[in-house]
């Protein structure tokens, strides 16, 4: 994309958002390569008032509450050479229509996935403390546990099960290494030597549940992944293991995994579900093994400018004729995220 003149980019997201993705720092850079007015941000394509600057538009910089980029986009936008999505996945963003025209995609995933991992992290740490349940009867006895109730206690030798070695599976295996744990991997895509490498075994989706402690999803959401922790797979957990899921609520058959909760078998910490968020009246709410987060895992707050950043740094790449480094491929939505 390189030009004598900034190309025209418009930002199309909610709004809500835009000062957190892009503070004044990074704001001062985008409009330094970018013909931009960072005061504008489109909510609606078929928005007559948008129509000008749509007809302009050669950069788009999405993000949450983007509309989806369909035929009317690209009706209203003729120009239209690349989106720079300020979020996670594109996968029901963009449309057949914008990949048959060839308009480059990047997303700011990679950003995304280090708070994930960092939330997955921390959560393994208490959950091998056992923190959750020591918590609960902590505040109902005010005394500490007896030494017996402590045995099997603690994070030296846990076997942690990663299930998917995807971007946020793949940061969290790094994250993993200082720690005494045995990290075992499934995913279909990667060989024994690769997983070595990583730092783990690889072994079966069976393998790999019979195996764990504490078992973590981060495998997308795929016709091929859908329901992956149905009835059968989650009985092969053993007694007293512990779910994190921070992926997605369809990798979990939810009546199964809600009847091993009830039991008091297994132990979950759930920061998605299925349906998300649960209804008041869910059972998941009230039980003492279930630690429920409101899908807060991904990037928050301060964590926000790291997605800003790449979207800058990929406009800067485009501008000086550089390939993304981030570029996502339509062949590739068929395995990932």
């Amino acid at each position: 994309m390189p030009s004598s003149r900034p190309p025209t980019t418009v930002f199309a997201m909610d709004p809500v958002h835009l000062p957190l993705l892009f503070p004044p720092p990074l704001m001062a850079r985008l409009t330094g390569v970018a013909d931009l007015d960072p005061a504008v941000v489109v909510r609606d394509f078929a928005d007559p008032a948008a129509a000008g600057l749509l007809a302009r538009a050669e950069v788009l910089v999405t993000g949450w509450g983007c509309p989806p980029l369909d035929d009317g986009l690209l009706s209203a936008a003729p120009r239209l050479r690349a989106v720079l999505h300020a979020a996670g996945s594109v996968r029901s963003l963009v449309g057949d229509a914008l990949w048959k025209r060839g308009v480059t995609v990047s997303s700011a995933v990679t950003a995304n996935a280090v708070p994930v991992a960092e939330y997955t992290l921390a959560m393994i740490l208490l959950a091998g403390k056992d923190a959750f349940t020591h918590r609960e009867r902590y505040r109902v006895t005010h005394a500490y546990p007896p030494v017996a109730e402590t045995a099997g206690t603690g994070n030296v030798g846990r076997r942690i099960g990663v299930v998917g070695a995807s971007r946020v599976g793949r940061r969290l295996l790094e994250l993993l290494r200082p720690f005494d744990f045995t990290v075992l991997l499934h995913d279909p895509y990667v060989t024994p030597a690769e997983a070595a490498v990583l730092g783990a075994e690889s072994l079966t989706l069976d393998e790999l549940l019979r195996s764990s402690d504490i078992v973590t999803l981060h495998a997308p959401d795929i016709p091929e992944t859908y329901r992956m922790l149905d009835r059968r797979r989650l009985a092969l957990v053993p007694d007293g293991g512990v779910l994190i899921n921070t992926s997605r609520g369809a990798l979990v058959d939810p009546e199964a995994l809600t009847d091993e909760l009830v039991s008091g078998r297994l132990h979950a910490i759930l920061d998605v579900t299925e349906p998300e968020p649960l209804p008041a009246g869910s059972v998941l709410h009230r039980l003492p093994n279930v630690f429920l987060t409101p899908h807060i895992a991904g990037s928050q707050g301060k964590e926000l400018q790291r997605l800003g950043r790449i979207v800058v740094e990929e406009l800067e790449r485009l501008v000086a004729g550089l390939p993304p480094r981030h570029q996502v491929l339509h062949a590739d939505l068929a395995r990932v995220a």
